[in-house]
């Protein structure tokens, strides 16, 4: 085959795989919390024809070599972790976590997922939950039925205003996680992620503490989607897949020439 084809057909493929992730990142432009992806590209491997620094004479070497390479290919997509803006709801459970960290959120199984949804609300038991899957919050903070306001400090003390009391009651302390690589955890949908070997073990903590970030009651972290720049990172994408388009249709043309002269 010739190698042209084969090389503009890794770069065709290179291109869907980062529309896809671009696409992806557009999708969750309004998912609260959302982290954006970009895809890494690498070369492939090639092949030596003529070595650098081999020996061309008696008294001289190549001072370039001949290599021809195979194209290229997505290596990673990864995740970048960028603090997005703030939007003020006014809601007393949803909570905003302004710097490093992410909630802990308890899965059926009792596994430990992670967060940046800020987005609460309560189950039938007062439980602090996730609104779509209903996943407790760890540790959990359960609401009293006769809690009248909800307060949920910058350090994320969970306190509650009772009758009949005049100084609001504490009843929980919410604590967050940070990691030493985030990119390297593994999203698994619906706004949450797992630990992996890459991202390394947890770092637990309290909030506005050990370089942790600290939580704002009544808001909520957008996405860090930038539309415009995932637009002009899509055209780009897309004047690439039609370069290497044209490669082949051009090494196909060539062929054809060939054959009719032969």
């Amino acid at each position: 085959m010739q190698p042209a084809l084969w090389i503009s057909k890794t770069g065709l493929d290179a291109q869907q795989t980062d529309i896809a992730n671009i696409s992806n990142n557009l999708a969750n432009a309004s998912t609260v919390g959302f982290k954006k992806s970009r895809a890494v590209f690498e070369d492939l491997l090639y092949q030596t024809i003529n070595q650098a620094g081999g020996i061309s004479s008696q008294n001289s070497e190549l001072p370039a070599g001949l290599t021809l390479g195979a194209g290229t290919k997505v290596a990673a997509t990864q995740r970048i972790f960028s603090q997005g803006n703030m939007l003020t709801t006014d809601n007393s459970l949803d909570l905003m976590l302004d710097g490093p960290g992410f909630f802990e959120i308890q899965l059926p199984d009792g596994t430990v997922s992670y967060t940046r949804n800020g987005q609460f609300t309560v189950n039938d038991e007062g439980e602090m939950v996730t609104p779509g899957a209903g996943y407790l919050l760890n540790p959990g903070i359960a609401l009293p039925d006769d809690a009248q306001t909800v307060t949920v400090s910058a350090e994320g003390e969970v306190s509650v205003r009772v009758p009949g009391q005049a100084e609001n009651q504490v009843i929980g302390q919410i604590e967050i996680s940070n990691f030493v690589n985030p990119t390297g955890l593994e999203p698994i949908g619906q706004n949450l992620y797992l630990e992996t070997g890459a991202s390394g073990a947890p770092i637990q903590g309290v909030p506005g503490l050990d370089g942790l970030g600290s939580i704002r009651q009544g808001a909520l972290e957008t996405s860090n989607v930038n539309v415009t720049e995932e637009l002009v990172n899509m055209i780009e994408s897309q004047r690439i897949y039609e370069m290497n388009s044209k490669v082949i249709s051009t090494v196909d043309q060539m062929l054809a020439n060939l054959n009719q002269q032969l």
